[in-house]
């Protein structure tokens, strides 16, 4: 399964969930947009300013009341910037737009993410179950803010500010799963190498367990740890994600240094969820990992 091409998985999937990657924390990636999505973006940015020309406000003045600055208005005009959501709905409501800025939102958001990511993103919105096993990094759904600037800073090639800033945006966004309503079933299962890392330093280690900790009590969430001491591990093959949509169809999603995959065959995705599960068993129990993550977060 590691081994099929992005072009592979794009051809087998419907169009809004074609292939994604590069937007969690293994290395590869780092583009701002496809060209068509910088394109969405360059629009934006244009309709934006003139209807901030139209109102006769200046950029100052529009960064005041949307909570940024005026170089902040700049680079959204200038489709360097991709702004959240919500900021699109306050500009539309301040500017008296009348919905000519909301409905460009679905399309900014989903620019907002490297086109190989896209579908996976719009997966996590639609899914009623996600299983995410991880061995690198703290997975990106898990992730505080600090702990992301962190592992963004260290990619190579080097990520531009602006680009770390879309990236940030666009994953704290992703974190809205954990209040949606109804709400999805989330599992998630990591190395406890992963959990040592100091990416960013000791203290932002320590922010990340204390999220983790937290995350961790919510009743639709498990958190487990594969202890380095355990002598089986069925994910000897690396991390992966399986996610089932709305409709019920399961999907396994891989990213390793550049390439990915968006697998739609329903046997290989039987096979990955089976897969979870026996690595669910080796690991440590919800109860067990949330004792190992606060032993962890006492030793720093």
């Amino acid at each position: 399964m590691a081994e099929r091409t992005q072009t592979q998985a794009e051809t087998e999937v419907e169009p809004e969930t074609a292939s994604g990657g590069g937007e969690d924390d293994h290395p590869g990636g780092g583009r701002a947009a496809d060209k068509s999505g910088q394109g969405v973006v360059a629009a934006f940015g244009q309709s934006m300013k003139t209807l901030r020309v139209r109102a006769g406000m200046e950029r100052e003045e529009l960064g005041k009341r949307l909570g940024y600055s005026a170089s902040s208005i700049a680079s959204f005009e200038q489709g360097r910037r991709i702004p959240p959501p919500r900021t699109i709905d306050r500009a539309d409501e301040v500017l008296g737009a009348g919905s000519l800025l909301t409905v460009w939102k679905e399309q900014v958001e989903r620019a907002q993410y490297p086109v190989f990511f896209q579908g996976m993103a719009q997966l996590e919105k639609q899914a009623i179950e996600l299983l995410s096993y991880d061995t690198l990094a703290i997975k990106g759904l898990l992730q505080t803010e600090e702990y992301m600037r962190a592992v963004l800073a260290m990619r190579r090639p080097v990520l531009d500010p602006e680009t770390i800033e879309q990236r940030v945006t666009a994953r704290l966004a992703r974190q809205e799963i954990f209040d949606r309503r109804p709400a999805p079933l989330l599992s998630f299962v990591m190395d406890e190498s992963v959990l040592r890392r100091k990416y960013g330093g000791k203290e932002v280690l320590r922010g990340q367990l204390k999220q983790l900790l937290l995350i961790g009590q919510r009743r639709n969430v498990e958190l487990q740890v594969m202890p380095l001491n355990c002598e089986d591990n069925a994910g000897i093959d690396g991390p992966f994600t399986v996610v089932t949509r709305d409709d019920g169809k399961k999907f396994v999603y891989v990213e390793v240094q550049g390439t990915s995959a968006l697998e739609t065959d329903p046997k290989q995705a039987a096979l990955a969820a089976a897969r979870y599960g026996i690595i669910r068993s080796q690991a440590l129990t919800p109860r067990e990992s949330m004792e190992f993550i606060e032993r962890l977060l006492g030793e720093l």
